[in-house]
């Protein structure tokens, strides 16, 4: 949508702001009832749902969605969860059903959202009792903060392996510190899944980044194996700074967990220059894909037993 003009009316600069969406409310408060009648008549205009009214055609954007999620809730309404992070800039390819919006508990969800036209993603609108000032983040439109949409999206998540990797990606991606997902955490009371994502929340402040690494560290403690050192730095040959996985300082043992990026030839071929140059220093080496660390346990925990065992490791 074009940026107006210096000259340009408010209600242009309303437009252009909220991605040509805008209530109602906020049209007749610039023009008169009959002109927006009008408007929407001579199909300029188009009528989205009750109270909500889009600029133009085509196809609904991304952000228009967004706008028309939030203006049909109502007043105090922000984007919330999955969606209100991406919004945020997570990256990654999340699949999520609805448009999760957030208003407070003394309110009803309204009616209208449930009759959007064909084109237009589900709404969802989630009451919550705590929403306050350091919760909400300023926007386009507004949303809570990343702290906050990342552990609502952990939660409302169709899986725990979901709810795991997008608390993950939020800090591998630097949006986000352990931290601050702790002290939300600790201001829901009602947090669903909660033991899962306090545990999660505390592997990610050891330094677990990737979800493969917050499994290994899960694997170690269930099979009683001394928990690893995560992302330690270590200079190569060439002096540059290189990240190992896990490392078992005491007993010289490194360990790679290999995700799906090793598809991509380079990336493989660098990881397989770092693990020459851990043999090279005199560390043992091991390496699991990250669905070994998920779905064959019991022998990946075989294999680090009988490691760790013959570098000196007694249980």
């Amino acid at each position: 949508m074009r940026m107006p003009g210096d000259d340009a009316a408010a209600l242009d600069w309303l437009i252009f702001t909220q991605a040509g969406v805008v209530s109602w409310a906020q049209a007749t408060a610039e023009l008169t009832p009959s002109r927006v009648r009008h408007l929407l008549a001579t199909g300029r205009w188009e009528r989205v749902c009750r109270g909500i009214l889009r600029v133009g055609g085509g196809p609904v954007t991304v952000d228009q969605a967004r706008w028309v999620a939030v203006l049909a809730a109502g007043a105090d309404a922000v984007l919330a969860g999955l969606v209100a992070a991406q919004a945020g800039g997570l990256r990654g390819r999340w699949r999520h059903e609805a448009v999760d919006v957030l208003i407070p508990y003394q309110r009803q969800a309204p009616d209208l959202l449930r009759r959007l036209p064909l084109g237009m993603p589900a709404v969802r609108v989630r009451r919550t009792r705590h929403l306050g000032d350091e919760d909400r983040q300023r926007g386009r439109p507004d949303r809570t903060t990343m702290a906050r949409s990342l552990i609502d999206a952990a939660q409302w998540m169709r899986s725990d392996d979901d709810a795991q990797a997008v608390l993950a990606a939020g800090c591998q991606q630097r949006r986000v510190t352990p931290g601050e997902l702790d002290a939300v955490a600790r201001r829901l009371p009602r947090l669903r899944r909660s033991t899962l994502i306090r545990h999660t929340v505390a592997d990610l402040a050891g330094g677990a980044e990737a979800l493969s690494e917050i499994d290994l560290v899960r694997l170690c403690r269930r099979y009683g194996l001394p928990r690893p050192e995560l992302q330690e730095r270590r200079l190569d040959a060439d002096g540059r700074t290189r990240y190992l996985d896990a490392y078992w300082r005491r007993w010289g043992l490194h360990v790679e967990v290999d995700g799906a990026h090793h598809m991509d030839v380079r990336h493989w071929a660098a990881d397989l220059r770092r693990q020459n140059g851990v043999w090279i220093s005199g560390d043992r080496i091991l390496r699991f894909t990250a669905f070994d660390v998920r779905h064959r346990p019991d022998e990946v925990a075989a294999q680090l037993r009988a490691a760790l065992t013959a570098a000196g490791w007694h249980p």
